[in-house]
């Protein structure tokens, strides 16, 4: 046998023993867990002789596979889930940032900012070096002396070669404005330090040398075309355009563009009216959660002087409601009406709240309401009407070269005339302007043609046709039939008319309803309504009649719930059903056409502030009427989203979320974001993603929440 000190080569060698009973043992030398190889037969040689065999070599323990790859596949699970709740918080967050976008009200844009600079790069910095070497080298066309060529000899050793320029431009802390301060700086030196020339100012001497930096600085590009790429470059940074912070927002969160799409059309970011409802409700919400602390102490955070701390905590979040609301009331909803004596209407509410108790919400103080009581005077609508006319037919009976022309005028207000035109081509091109308060407008265009006959003073009216528009009817041209007098020869004229009525911004909506209630519109018939806007927290449905200004009757909707009835079988006109519904009150509507149903019960929806979303009856009829109306494609775009798995952040209460956790994640991202954004940082935060952190969590005191609870 081997001695088990011998060399490595010497244990590997094979030996050949006999065993105590004569018999040949073969010994195969095989490490030990100890490192050192053992030859004994009674322990690890492999025996070979009569009928008897060795023990089995013993290996050390090794992980089997099957445990290695079921570990693996454990860490590849958590890491997705990881990753995926990861993606549905930042798509959460998003959800808040693009409604913060769409309906800013709380904070403005920046527009006082120091200009931002471009960052240079690493590759950018060799460029620059081998531009300067290259003059150095007397390889450019640039002209200089002795004096310029020594202050550039000493900027390439001293500056652009030091390590110390390498590092801050590999952080991102370096722009070309600095490398060009720095050479500005060091040349003014040098100038002031050289005798006085005659004819010959320093300033000059300057003013050339920058030109000539520059020259070197740029090389071969085109200085115009960098000056105005960084123009706007930095212009878009100071002052971003809606799709802009979107674009960046998607970046900072990992949004796809197809999910913003989705959430896009499915939150109507583009509707301002939903978005400031949207506001409202969370606004409703954050009242109903203090009066729900108030009353349940054990919803309190927990804090170190309990009772102390409790009252300042309670202080603070109604302080963060009073400043939003007043900020949202802030914002005029028609002109004029800033002033208006209900434009902090929710807001007294509030503190009258906080005095009692916590005990009244919004619409549930008879007293308040009674206080709060809209007239007729309150209400102010202004429209504003375009009138084209632009051809007839039908002018038969009349010369050809007799002149004809036509007058328009808007419920016996101000008579405008078109240009004159011969009858054989009766077409014009004459838009008259009209403003109005009636909600239903009469608007009078008439046909006539010059009188012939010397003694007539008046000229002859052909005929005349009487439009009464509303805002929501078509914007183009539309043929209309005239009245013409029982003698006429030509008793088949038809008029091409183009009457636009702009809405106003305060009407949220109108048309014909029927209608029935307790206190007004006590008898079932049609009117036309408007649900009108008076502030940012009181609206109104007003119904009126034509020519007048002032409405007949009137609802203030505060504290009204609205949504889809039954049908009422007692009653006479209308086949859609919906109603308005509070305490002791009860209002029916009903209209001609599904597609008007469901408009008006969204417009109301929006107004009421209601935590309940009406949700449309669907059946197969309802569906076939819908199929390219606007509510089908809000209803597709929210089914699309849903399908997407986009509908549980849509729906998320903004109230119900950790918002310092969601803070901190978001300052996070934007911060990581911001060590690769192209422009030299001033601050740790953009102009733009100042002005969205701003609206999202300010304002922001020791011990509140966030300000605008996310939108």
């Amino acid at each position: 046998m081997l001695d088990p000190s011998s060399s490595e080569e010497e244990s590997d060698s094979e030996t050949i023993d006999g065993g105590e009973d004569g018999s040949e043992t073969v010994s195969l030398g095989v490490p030990t867990q100890s490192g050192s190889r053992s030859h004994s037969p009674a322990s690890d040689n492999l025996s070979l002789g009569t009928g008897t065999r060795a023990p089995a070599v013993v290996r050390p323990a090794s992980p089997s596979p099957s445990i290695v790859s079921e570990k693996d596949r454990k860490d590849d699970i958590e890491r997705a889930e990881k990753e995926k709740e990861d993606q549905r918080r930042r798509l959460q967050i998003y959800v808040f940032v693009s409604r913060t976008i769409a309906y800013p009200f709380n904070a403005k844009q920046p527009t006082d900012m120091t200009r931002r600079q471009l960052k240079i790069t690493k590759q950018q910095l060799q460029q620059i070096k081998e531009r300067f070497q290259s003059f150095l080298q007397g390889e450019t066309q640039i002209v200089a002396d002795e004096a310029f060529t020594n202050a550039v000899q000493s900027y390439f050793e001293v500056f652009l070669k030091s390590d110390r320029i390498t590092k801050m431009v590999l952080s991102g802390g370096c722009s070309a404005n600095d490398f060009r301060e720095v050479f500005k700086n060091n040349i003014e030196k040098r100038v002031r330090s050289l005798p006085e020339i005659d004819g010959l100012s320093k300033e000059t001497v300057l003013s050339s040398w920058m030109v000539k930096f520059d020259q070197i600085f740029r090389g071969e590009d085109d200085p115009r075309k960098q000056g105005s790429r960084s123009a706007a470059s930095v212009a878009s940074e100071l002052v971003l355009s809606k799709e802009q912070l979107y674009d960046m927002f998607q970046t900072i969160l990992g949004v796809k563009k197809f999910e913003h799409q989705l959430l896009y059309n499915a939150l109507q970011l583009d509707n301002a009216d939903e978005q400031a409802a949207a506001i409202r409700r969370e606004l409703d919400g954050r009242l109903q959660s203090v009066e729900a602390l108030t009353k349940n102490r054990k919803l309190m955070p927990k804090f170190v002087l309990q009772k102390e701390m409790e009252s300042l905590y309670t202080e603070e979040v109604r302080s963060s409601v009073n400043i939003l609301m007043a900020n949202l009331e802030s914002l005029p909803v028609s002109k004029g009406n800033t002033d208006s004596k209900y434009s902090l209407q929710r807001l007294k509410k509030y503190h009258r709240a906080q005095n009692a108790g916590f005990q009244t919400s919004r619409g549930s103080d008879s007293q308040e309401e009674t206080e709060a009581q809209l007239s007729k005077l309150d209400v102010v609508l202004s429209f504003t009407l375009e009138v084209v006319v632009m051809e007839v037919k039908g002018l038969k009976s009349l010369a050809p070269n007799r002149i004809v022309y036509c007058t328009m005028e808007v419920d016996g207000g101000e008579k405008l005339q078109t240009d004159q035109a011969e009858a054989s081509k009766p077409c014009w091109d004459t838009q008259g302007d009209f403003t109005t308060t009636h909600p239903l407008p009469n608007v009078k265009v008439k046909l006539y043609t010059e009188s012939s006959s010397m003694l007539s003073i008046d000229d002859k009216e052909l005929g005349k046709v009487v439009i009464r528009p509303n805002p929501m009817d078509p914007r183009g041209p539309q043929w209309h039939k005239m009245h013409v007098p029982k003698n006429a020869a030509d008793q088949d004229l038809k008029i091409k008319i183009a009457v636009k009525m702009d809405k106003p911004q305060n009407m949220k909506h109108c048309g014909y309803l029927y209608a029935m209630g307790k206190t007004v519109w006590k008898k079932w018939k049609r009117r036309y309504f408007v649900l009108v806007q008076i502030s940012q927290y009181t609206f109104a449905m007003c119904s009126y009649r034509e020519k007048k200004s002032e409405p007949t009757e009137l609802m203030q909707l505060d504290g009204f719930t609205v949504d889809y009835s039954d049908p009422m079988h007692d009653v006479e006109g209308g086949t859609h059903f919906f109603n308005a519904v509070k305490e002791g009150d009860n209002v029916g509507f009903a209209c001609d056409e599904e597609n008007d149903r469901h408009l008006w019960v969204q417009a109301m929806y929006r107004a009421t502030g209601q935590s309940h979303k009406p949700v449309p009856p669907t059946t197969a009829q309802s569906r076939q009427q819908n199929a390219n109306s606007q509510i089908a494609r809000i209803q597709g775009d929210a089914d699309r989203a849903r399908k997407h798995g986009m509908d549980e952040f849509i729906q998320a209460d903004p109230c119900k979320f950790p918002h310092n956790y969601l803070f901190t994640e978001m300052q996070r991202l934007t911060l990581d974001y911001r060590l690769y954004d192209p422009f030299c940082s001033l601050g740790w935060f953009s102009p733009g993603q100042v002005f969205l952190l701003t609206m999202l969590f300010l304002p922001r005191r020791a011990g509140s929440v966030p300000g605008r609870c996310f939108y």
